[in-house]
């Protein structure tokens, strides 16, 4: 999702590994002889275990769950309570223990890269895990109150017990959303209650997302959607007519009767939490923010850097794209009169399906086609897989960011979805770069890519549950920036090289953006930098208005490490290319870079540096 994170169900992975296996289920030492068989039995009850404990994330994981040996689960929300969140810590700490007995030397390569990954993930959850009132599942803009029904809205019905699973975890909301507010009343007696202003957005949020009005009405897309996906089953035989009307009754009934009261519930309860003595802040302002930061920052970025050298890396980064947007103005002095005098978009591209073509036609050449799948060989980038743009529904678009890429399940990534907000109206360049970031090369690609891939190479499907926010983002910000070069030479093929220059400059000027506020999030939650010192930052770059400069620094106090996720990982990405570069020498190319990347599939940076060591040259 470009500008914001895509809906690739960010908070589902973030509550996997702060509160993984709520469960509460002890892994077993195994007694086969060999110790790859010890392993793959320790990894596949790993997996099968925490994908029954969230029938959401099991969902958007896997659309044939029986494949992969999960053949009876019932459909559960996990529900926080003190005594899970302890059960889980020791859960991992049993793992990680039965993982580190298991000599990485007798394994394969692959099974050995997986360990090793697992291994810092939990050893990383179970640092977190020190600071138990230091997350915010209710974040104003990602969290759960909003999250949830747009995720229920997109649940896919392949089949009648989609629909009853569906239905089951809809029964659940009220149970679900209690726990949020048994969280934020234990946060508020620890004293780490969110601020005011920050919990007024979130009771705002609870009273408007599902109301008595729409229900009664029957517009609410909670119901549009149910009806719209459920015809679909309908027409394809999957259901009767008589079950349709039970269904659609049934989902009408549980709304009204437990979905909104939960919401209401939730709403009084954090109003009775509110204090108006909480201001807002940075991490750094609590007790042990800083060192919560440092954990919460490798969990949402993969880098293992140092603060301070990530600080560097940011600081050495906007000056080069200050240096280029300065170069370009000297050079072409005519530029910003071109841009202050254009009346209208150049752009030669209208619809979504022409800039696709455009795209994947200019990407062939430095990226690798798509795996085999089973026994069709994808030959072209534009033969598989299927891809539709749908806009956002109407009623949806006020939840929606922008545009956002439906993530395809492991094994079932022939259809694929990209959302546009038209809400937003991007068009021109704003959607080219935007159907790069989110389809070609982006989210799409590199979903599709390294599915196919895992699956061909029966890779462990443990690393399902492994989330790296700074793999997946960082690349589609990385290729973002490739789009905007596209875009660049369409214009200059087309004699509109003025335009490919206003292109260029407008690639700088938002990297340069994305890497401030980058800056702007160490200050603030690591260096406890206030309003007025953020304030002083923005003024000389332009940014004048107090209520922009207050907007900037209230998301980010609100998202900690979410502009990280993004920009470190695209630096990450750009640092390990350069090495690849010094490393192959003459036989570097990007092919080979992306071949590499992509076939190592989401990783923290620390493991893709080390394995890009251990890789033989490209010939």
């Amino acid at each position: 999702m470009k500008r914001h994170h895509p809906l690739t169900l960010k908070q589902l992975f973030i509550f996997c590994l702060i509160f993984l296996f709520f469960t509460g289920t002890t892994l077993l030492l195994f007694c086969h002889p060999g110790v790859e068989e010890k392993y793959q039995q320790l990894t596949r009850e790993f997996f099968q275990k925490e994908m029954t404990a969230n029938t959401l994330n099991l969902h958007y994981t896997l659309a044939n769950p029986a494949d992969f040996g999960i053949t009876d689960y019932t459909p559960t929300l996990p529900c926080y309570s003190k005594e899970n969140d302890i059960q889980g810590q020791l859960t991992l700490e049993n793992t990680l223990s039965a993982l580190q007995k298991i000599d990485p030397d007798k394994l394969s390569s692959q099974d050995a890269y997986t360990r090793q990954l697992l291994t810092r993930t939990i050893e990383n959850s179970l640092s977190m895990s020190s600071f138990p009132y230091y997350a915010e599942p209710l974040s104003p803009h990602s969290g759960m109150q909003s999250q949830l029904p747009i995720l229920l809205a997109e649940y896919t019905f392949r089949s009648k017990k989609d629909v009853e699973d569906y239905l089951a975890l809809l029964d659940q909301t009220d149970e679900y959303f209690a726990s949020l507010l048994t969280y934020e009343q234990e946060k508020a007696a620890a004293g780490l209650l969110m601020a005011s202003a920050s919990l007024k957005k979130v009771i705002e949020q609870c009273d408007s997302l599902l109301t008595k009005e729409a229900l009664k009405e029957g517009s609410h897309f909670l119901q549009t959607t149910f009806v719209e996906r459920l015809q679909l089953l309908l027409e394809a035989d999957e259901i009767t007519s008589t079950e349709f009307e039970h269904y659609c009754s049934l989902n009408d009934r549980l709304l009204r009767t437990v979905m909104l009261p939960a919401y209401t519930t939730l709403a009084d309860g954090l109003f009775l939490l509110m204090d108006e003595d909480i201001s807002l802040s940075g991490l750094s302002s609590h007790p042990q923010g800083n060192e919560y930061y440092r954990y919460l920052l490798r969990a949402e970025t993969g880098s293992y850097r140092d603060i301070s050298e990530i600080k560097e890396l940011l600081l050495a980064s906007f000056q080069e794209e200050y240096q280029s947007i300065q170069t370009l103005a000297a050079e072409h002095p005519e530029l910003a009169d071109s841009l202050r005098n254009r009346k209208k978009e150049t752009f030669p591209y209208h619809d979504a399906s022409a800039m696709l073509q455009d795209l994947q036609r200019r990407m062939e050449s430095d990226f690798p086609r798509f795996p085999e799948r089973g026994s069709v060989s994808c030959n072209e980038l534009t033969s598989l897989p299927s891809l539709t743009v749908k806009s956002v529904s109407p009623s949806l678009q006020d939840y929606s960011a922008p545009a956002f890429y439906l993530t395809a399940p492991l094994d079932d990534t022939d259809s694929n979805v990209i959302y546009i907000n038209q809400k937003y109206s991007p068009s021109g360049t704003e959607l080219y770069t935007t159907l790069a970031h989110e389809g070609y090369p982006g989210h799409l690609y590199q979903t599709v890519y390294c599915n196919r891939l895992f699956l061909q190479k029966k890779e462990d499907p443990i690393r399902q549950v492994l989330w790296y926010g700074g793999y997946l983002e960082g690349w589609a910000l990385y290729v973002e920036s490739l789009s905007y070069d596209y875009a660049s030479d369409l214009l200059t093929e087309q004699g509109k090289d003025m335009d490919a220059l206003g292109i260029q400059l407008e690639k700088h000027t938002r990297y340069l953006q994305l890497c401030l506020y980058s800056v702007l999030d160490i200050m603030i939650h690591y260096e406890d930098a206030t309003p007025e010192q953020v304030a002083q930052v923005l003024e000389p770059l332009g940014i004048l208005s107090a209520s922009s400069q207050r907007a900037i620094y209230e998301y980010i106090v609100e998202e900690p490490c979410n502009y990280l996720k993004y920009y470190l990982g695209y630096l990450e990405i750009s640092e390990l290319k350069k090495e690849a570069r010094t490393l192959w020498k003459e036989n570097y190319n990007d092919l080979a870079f992306h071949t590499f990347f992509l076939e190592s599939g989401p990783s923290d940076f620390s493991a893709l540096h080390q394995r890009l060591q251990e890789v033989p040259i490209p010939q």
